[in-house]
């Protein structure tokens, strides 16, 4: 399919973190886009000030005519949308030409040096600091990011002078699949989206099969323990902070006031005295994999180096929303049991003198009951925690799976369950030290709301 034949573009869900990138793909490309999405938002203000038309009802009469042709209109939807849906039904039945996010996608990158970075997590800012360091360099880069990097407030990244394409390949709904990868990254394959995959097994297959699609001569990188659970023929290159056994890792590493300072070593390659523009040690790693995929595309050491410091992170990962001297408030998207955990522990690391009080809302009722023993542990690593009502996202409620029963579970006194309208009051009344909000729901609301409460 060619999609310069279409002049309009419908997406339903256009709210989405990658469904917003698309619509903003095609606007610049000078295509009348519009869309739905259940509520308002940040990014849905954002698309409608750049040019998008966007309604928030189910309501085939708040679609324009123009966008009824089906000649000329092209629908976009995400897996996140309910299959009760009475627009994705309209057009379903209406014959109009459908296609998924990750659909769109594929083709995109069809002609493209395809970067796809893979990972049940650290793929957004993996993406987004190997996006940064291209971009700076002299091939320049294209991205479609899952997460707003604050260096272009923006999830998008568009050169058209550069055949390197950046995507985040997301295994949710298997959508990475529809990739055409040159150079293929792994960073984790821990079990989630067990919805999806049934099992852990399952999701590892899934990620083999990402695996096969690499062009034949293309690279994978990987994860140093994750080499064991791939096939390919393919060379096979491998990454790790803490494994010196692996091709790309780091030497050297230091936390001073505040900020990494470690060297990077790999075939041919020393990059000594890298200074990391955001906290927290998880981001050492990734900044490796960032220096690791740009070295293995010719990136210069030099660009490497500096765009590592003067990456300034991604919207909700491990982002400083208050950094005084009487408080800290850090504010992170993690919502799988490792990573917290590895969110937990970054913050611990910097702050190891003050307590540390953190607010969680879980995401989704299957993951909550999939991993709620290794959520237990995680979360017991904090010195207080604040509990929220579970976001359900895409699903219905399952009997017997609430927050409460995680609360029980948490092996910490300092603990209690909160409804949102309750949170800021508590919060004001205990006088934090180090605040650390963790989710992928509707959390990301309250982030403002605290800053502003402690102001």
């Amino acid at each position: 399919m060619n999609l310069s034949q279409f002049t309009h573009i419908y997406l339903i869900g256009i709210g989405g973190i990658g469904m917003s990138a698309l619509a903003r793909y095609f606007m610049a490309n000078n295509k009348l886009v519009a869309g739905y999405d259940l509520a308002s938002s940040p990014l849905t203000e954002l698309l409608e000030k750049e040019g998008a038309s966007i309604h928030f009802e189910d309501d085939l009469n708040k679609i324009s005519a123009t966008f009824l042709n089906k000649i000329n209109t092209l629908i976009i939807y995400t897996p996140a949308i309910p299959k009760t849906n009475k627009e994705l039904n309209f057009f379903i039945d209406n014959d109009y030409v459908l296609l998924k996010r990750s659909q769109v996608l594929g083709l995109i990158s069809l002609d493209k040096n395809c970067i796809a970075i893979a990972g049940t997590h650290g793929k957004t800012t993996v993406s987004s600091m190997t996006a940064h360091i291209l971009n700076n360099g002299k091939m320049g880069c294209n991205a479609f990011l899952g997460g707003i990097a604050n260096n272009y407030n923006s999830n998008l990244i568009l050169n058209e002078n550069s055949r390197n394409l950046v995507v985040e390949a997301d295994e949710f709904d298997r959508s990475f699949l529809h990739l055409s990868p040159n150079l293929a990254v792994i960073t984790s394959m821990d079990a989630d989206h067990l919805d999806i995959f049934s099992n852990h097994q399952g999701l590892k297959k899934s990620f083999q099969e990402f695996v096969d699609l690499i062009h034949p001569e293309g690279i994978l990188l990987v994860k140093k323990e994750l080499k064991k659970e791939l096939h390919s023929e393919l060379p096979i290159y491998t990454y790790s902070p803490d494994d010196a056994s692996a091709d790309f890792k780091v030497e050297d590493m230091q936390l001073i006031d505040g900020i990494y300072q470690f060297t990077i070593l790999g075939p041919g390659l020393r990059i000594e005295n890298v200074l990391l523009g955001m906290p927290g040690k998880i981001n050492v790693e990734n900044a490796l994999a960032a220096a690791a995929i740009a070295y293995l595309c010719i990136e210069n050491t030099n660009n490497i180096k500096n765009s590592l410091y003067t990456f300034s992170g991604v919207k909700r990962r491990m982002e400083y929303i208050i950094k005084r001297t009487d408080l800290v408030y850090l504010d992170d998207y993690a919502h799988h049991p490792e990573e917290i955990k590895a969110s937990i522990l970054s913050v611990k690391a910097l702050y190891p003198d003050k307590k540390v009080t953190g607010i969680f809302q879980p995401h989704l009722y299957s993951r909550t009951r999939d991993f709620l023993n290794d959520f237990a542990k995680s979360l017991a690593l904090l010195d207080q925690l604040i509990l929220l009502e579970i976001y359900p996202a895409r699903e219905e409620p399952i009997p017997g799976i609430n927050s409460k029963l995680l609360l029980n579970k948490i092996p910490m006194t300092n603990k209690i369950l909160l409804q949102k309208a309750d949170l800021i009051p508590f919060l004001k009344s205990e006088s934090p030290h180090v605040i650390l909000s963790l989710g992928a729901g509707d959390i990301d609301r309250l982030v403002d709301k605290i800053k502003a409460a402690f102001e």
